[in-house]
């Protein structure tokens, strides 16, 4: 998994220090046990369900800097975050569609090659497809412009092994929205309106937004034009990852467990142009990966000498919570 775009910074903390306050913390996890990093991690940030989206924009934001101070990360870490987010992003993006494997059930399919009994090939072949266009993504975050081969790519190989006649085409009849009044463009604009979210994909304009916002902003254009008869929201929910991991986020996966609240976001966004709410699903969904890549990366024993900054601020909180006690 491609993690390694923004440099690590620890210039003013010696690497003997560093390794003494990964010591310190791993001692502090002994003593409160069984509190974890997260639940540390929340406390510290002072997290709360109802924060506004700029607080919760920078919240995020101190995460990726705790994140990018661990870089580059260790190779034993990296291995463990691309087998957990293969089996996690595949199982939700899939889930999200109908698929009906289970997180367990998709791990298996991935891990060892066995099929599930009472599912469908198909959704078999889904959860193979879909790691294979993880796998190509992480092929391509180095890439200075994302053009429409590449997103055709991601199509196809999500597609190839289900549906190999429309696998990396753009659809040629005309669909609406399941469930709702909101008429997808016709088929024959299609090349148009790809070329045109294209240029502005790779426009300065577009990539001075905020890296969440470029991805929310990408996600909804590209779902309003739905490109493809089907596979639109897996093909999108990569394309965002592709952005995200090329700023240096985690994969951001949307879990099943919201999929209505996924849903009825898109739909407002396209009925009323208001991005709030599917970018604050984003948001939520960033900080949870943050944390989770985070929660495997503090306790690693191949951290030791990095991450400066993110334990001064536990270790600072956790002596804090100490002092302050009456007794």
């Amino acid at each position: 998994m491609t993690f390694q775009i923004t440099p690590h910074s620890n210039s003013f903390t010696s690497p003997e220090a560093t390794v003494s306050r990964y010591d310190d913390f791993i001692q502090e996890l002994i003593r409160l046990h069984p509190q974890g990093v997260v639940q540390i991690i929340y406390q510290v940030l002072k997290h709360s369900s109802t924060m506004k989206l700029s607080e919760k924009l920078h919240q995020v934001d101190k995460l990726k800097r705790w994140l990018d101070s661990f870089r580059p990360l260790p190779l034993t870490v990296l291995a463990k975050l691309k087998k957990l987010y293969d089996v996690k992003f595949t199982y939700n993006s899939n889930a999200i569609e109908g698929n009906t494997l289970t997180q367990s059930e998709t791990a298996l399919v991935l891990e060892t090659g066995i099929t599930i009994g009472g599912k469908t090939l198909r959704e078999h072949l889904e959860v193979i497809g879909h790691k294979d266009a993880i796998d190509y993504i992480e092929t391509l975050t180095q890439l200075e412009e994302i053009g429409e081969w590449e997103i055709k790519q991601i199509h196809n190989l999500i597609l190839r092994s289900i549906a190999p006649q429309e696998a990396g085409c753009y659809r040629q009849l005309d669909v609406k929205a399941a469930g709702t009044e909101y008429v997808y463009p016709p088929h024959y604009l299609l090349n148009d309106l790809m070329g045109e979210f294209i240029l502005w994909l790779n426009s300065v304009e577009a990539k001075e937004l905020h890296p969440l916002e470029y991805a929310a902003q990408a996600h909804l254009r590209f779902v309003s034009i739905h490109p493809f008869r089907d596979g639109n929201g897996r093909t999108e929910r990569l394309l965002m990852n592709l952005l995200l991991l090329g700023a240096g986020y985690p994969i951001v996966v949307i879990s099943n467990q919201v999929r209505k609240a996924y849903i009825d976001a898109l739909v407002d966004a396209q009925q009323d142009s208001d991005i709030s709410q599917l970018l604050n699903l984003i948001l939520d969904s960033a900080q949870s990966s943050l944390i989770d890549t985070l929660q495997i990366l503090a306790t690693a024993s191949d951290s030791r000498g990095r991450g400066a900054p993110f334990y001064e601020e536990m270790l600072a909180f956790l002596q804090s919570n100490r002092d302050s006690r009456p007794w």
